[in-house]
């Protein structure tokens, strides 16, 4: 994930894409007001919250980008912004607070290296930085907007789907933003309620003229500062719209983006210790264009798909998946494909931990895949 981060900016998104839109309960009951026996007591209970709901596991050192060196997930980012910022001259990085280093310190130091001219703060505005953002973009800058939080996007969603995905085809390809990038932290965080857990990217793709990447994950604080990597020091690029098998198997399709990489990567531990089954593993990485080849060929192989994410499940980008795969794998399928995704509800706060699509949930849903 680290690894993934870390060209999020380079040029595989630089021409078409505009956004990339890349626990436990503490519980308290109070002081009892009544001694009910000997044995209770008025000392509150408190249930110890744990640092993340699932296990993170590093990629294997990359060998095709050259040398490596060991970095967290915010290193990975402020790497590929600073090799963005060195190597084009018109490339600017603007949003709240990202002067200062940002909420999750991805732009430390840049300021003080490239200058306030290409580094800068914005008002509290999202619409204005992505508006301003577009107007970069089509004048010739290489632009890097950042929304703080990715539950704060939807201020900016005219700009960004009704102007920015638009610009190119409206004008008659006469001028295009491709060379905008919006950077949005996104989901859960073990505490973070409605307002900085949301995982939005089923709304951007639903909409032509936009690519919405998962390149990074930014939603746990746990996870930014201590999954560490061997991350390629020199710029590289991947291509979009390209999946990655993870892990090969013969019996049951699994595939997420984010953080339910790691969910499912324990669920498909769990599927052979204990049930004896092999699960493939697919981390989609682009939601629009998402890989349908890869999906459809480990569906056509397994049989069987399972589909987690975080947002809710009604509408959720798992439905487009399984719609896709149901078209093209219909004749192939031994069970009904199975989502395991978030309630139709708004993320709560303590109650988080029933919220999450966690392995529990995804492991019951791989018992009914081969048992169907």
């Amino acid at each position: 994930m680290a690894a993934a981060a870390r060209f999020l900016l380079r040029g595989a998104v630089s021409k078409a894409s505009i956004a990339n839109v890349n626990v436990g309960v503490q519980s308290s009951f109070g002081i009892t007001l009544l001694r009910l026996s000997p044995n209770c007591s008025s000392k509150t209970k408190t249930q110890r919250r744990n640092a993340a709901h699932f296990t993170y596991y590093p990629d294997p050192v990359p060998t095709e980008y050259g040398p490596t060196t060991k970095m967290n997930l915010f290193q990975s980012v402020t790497s590929a912004l600073d090799n963005t910022l060195a190597s084009d001259p018109t490339a600017v990085i603007f949003g709240e607070d990202v002067a200062f280093g940002g909420v999750f310190r991805c732009t430390v130091g840049l300021r003080d290296k490239y200058g306030k001219d290409r580094v800068f703060n914005t008002p509290l505005c999202e619409q204005g930085i992505v508006g301003f953002g577009i107007g970069a973009a089509v004048a010739g800058a290489t632009a890097i907007a950042e929304i703080q939080f990715a539950d704060y996007i939807y201020p900016a969603f005219d700009q960004i789907v009704n102007e920015a995905a638009k610009y190119r085809y409206r004008s008659g390809n006469l001028f295009d933003c491709g060379n905008l990038t919006i950077r949005a932290p996104w989901g859960c965080v073990g505490h973070g309620s409605l307002y900085h857990s949301q995982s939005p990217e089923a709304f951007f793709a639903h909409c032509p003229g936009i690519k919405v990447r998962h390149s990074s994950l930014l939603s746990c604080f746990f996870f930014v500062c201590f999954a560490v990597e061997q991350v390629p020091t020199e710029a590289y690029t991947i291509p979009l719209s390209q999946a990655e098998v993870i892990q090969e198997g013969s019996d049951v399709t699994l595939v997420a983006w984010g953080t339910q990489i790691h969910v499912l990567r324990e669920v498909a531990n769990m599927a052979q210790e204990k049930l004896g089954v092999s699960c493939e593993l697919i981390d989609l990485q682009t939601i629009l264009p998402w890989d349908t080849e890869t999906v459809c060929k480990s569906v056509a192989k397994t049989g069987r798909l399972l589909i987690s994410h975080e947002a809710p499940i009604t509408g959720g980008f798992a439905a487009e998946i399984s719609s896709t795969v149901q078209e093209e794998c219909f004749l192939n399928l031994e069970a009904p494909i199975a989502r395991v995704c978030g309630y139709d509800t708004p993320f709560p706060h303590i109650f988080e931990p029933f919220y999450i699509p966690d392995k529990w949930k995804c492991f019951d849903a791989v018992k009914k895949l081969i048992s169907y």
